[in-house]
């Protein structure tokens, strides 16, 4: 996906080095790990796996090595758990920290040293979930056979939640609908570039340069860490 969304997460925050691509394979991975764990192999009766092997897709990640995870799930051992985390960073602007661990007290430890580190506070569960809405997302590539008119009109027709146009057309669903509502674009011929559950700021706050750049590296960190899955928050990043 080209460009920042406000709402964007972990898929997108950055152009991706070798070494990071190999992170981000790793967290992908796990996720589908899990996911067949909770919900078996089949991703047409498992929305989470088929939600893990889109992400996969689209960071370009090989076929067979999204196969050898499915097929190699019944050998590892591990449990990992869904950790949510939330908190403020600096200038009060609220964060979530979606993670996968096999480690509670690792990861909570790792967790609030960030938030310390760079002006932040780890708070209780429930601090500032309550500011996001949980909806589907998906965005649509303005290729050269796209129509805002005849995008709109579909949009209104599947009966979406809103839609956005920017860079890219972004549609906002119910979280239980963006498959349904992703394939009937698809069956349009658009060009679906994701298409997920994401957690949608209901306000943003602006911080000034300075503060901006120490959220920026709390972000970079919390993405560095192999537990973390994807961090949501209310920066407001539109310049």
């Amino acid at each position: 996906m080209s460009g920042h969304s406000r709402w964007s997460n972990i898929k997108h925050t950055k152009e991706k080095s070798d070494e990071q691509k190999a992170k981000i394979f790793s967290k992908i991975g796990r996720e589908i790990m899990v996911a067949v764990k909770l919900g078996g192999s089949d991703p047409n009766a498992n929305t989470r796996l088929k939600i893990a092997m889109q992400k996969a897709r689209q960071v370009n990640m090989p076929s067979d090595k999204i196969s050898n995870i499915i097929k190699k799930n019944d050998a590892q051992d591990k449990i990992y758990y869904d950790l949510n985390y939330e908190g403020y960073g600096i200038g009060g602007v609220a964060v979530i920290v979606k993670c996968l661990s096999d480690n509670k007290n690792r990861t909570s430890s790792d967790v609030r040293y960030v938030f310390d580190k760079y002006g932040g506070s780890l708070g209780s569960t429930g601090c500032v979930s309550y500011m996001f809405d949980n909806k589907g997302v998906i965005v649509v590539e303005k290729d050269k056979n796209f129509n805002l008119d005849n995008a709109i009109e579909h949009a209104i027709q599947f009966d979406v939640l809103d839609f956005e146009d920017g860079e890219e057309f972004t549609v906002f669903t119910n979280p239980n609908d963006v498959d349904d509502i992703s394939d009937k674009f698809k069956n349009e011929k658009y060009n679906v570039l994701s298409a997920d559950t994401q957690l949608i700021p209901q306000n943003y706050v602006k911080l000034d340069e300075s503060k901006r750049s120490t959220f920026d590296i709390m972000i970079e960190r919390f993405e560095d860490n192999d537990d973390v899955q994807e961090v949501f928050h209310n920066l407001d990043e539109e310049e």
